[in-house]
């Protein structure tokens, strides 16, 4: 993906300015996450609320991972989802916080390549020859991306509250930061 450059080769004040102006919210929400993910106790990683439900560190690294699919919206035009291979599960706290910051690194990275002609685009994810979805990058960033983070995010936060394991706010106090909890 070509990005416009400026005289200094870098990406151009439009680039930056289109992608504050359409995902301000991004960095505070992959704050808010890393916060969560800090709280996922150690020792727990096979604990499920469910049967149906995922463990708790297949679900804490899925979280962790998601923001690598923005990447992957900016850098490639598709994805098929028969070839897709999951995320090897994070078995420590460390290694969950250290795979957010590398995705969240590599879509900041893709961002910061980006361009307004490159966001109007389409990328697709298909199975086969079947289109699963299709649609603009820059929306698909929103959905496919942040607002399945948030998603998962919320399960995330199930789970940790049933295993009595306090939450940090994510959109200002939660209950246990007004209760005077810390920490878990």
């Amino acid at each position: 993906m070509s990005a416009q450059s400026s005289p200094a080769g870098s990406a151009s004040a439009e680039s930056v300015t289109v992608v504050a102006l359409l995902f301000p919210d991004f960095a505070a929400e992959h704050a808010s996450t890393r916060r969560l993910l800090e709280r996922v106790p150690e020792g727990k990683g096979d604990w499920r609320p469910h049967e149906r439900s995922a463990p708790l560190y297949r679900l804490a690294t899925h979280v962790a991972d998601i923001p690598n699919r923005g990447a992957s919206i900016l850098t490639t035009d598709e994805m098929d989802a028969t070839n897709r291979v999951p995320a090897i599960p994070r078995t420590t706290v460390a290694e969950l916080l250290a795979s957010h910051d590398a995705s969240v690194a590599a879509l900041n990275a893709a961002l910061a390549q980006t361009s307004l002609a490159e966001l109007d685009k389409e990328w697709q994810i298909r199975r086969g020859d079947q289109i699963v979805i299709r649609g603009k990058r820059r929306a698909l960033l929103r959905t496919v991306m942040m607002s399945h983070v948030v998603h998962h995010r919320a399960q995330l936060g199930v789970y940790l509250r049933l295993l009595d394991v306090t939450i940090p706010g994510m959109y200002g106090p939660s209950a246990d930061d007004l209760a005077g909890r810390a920490g878990k």
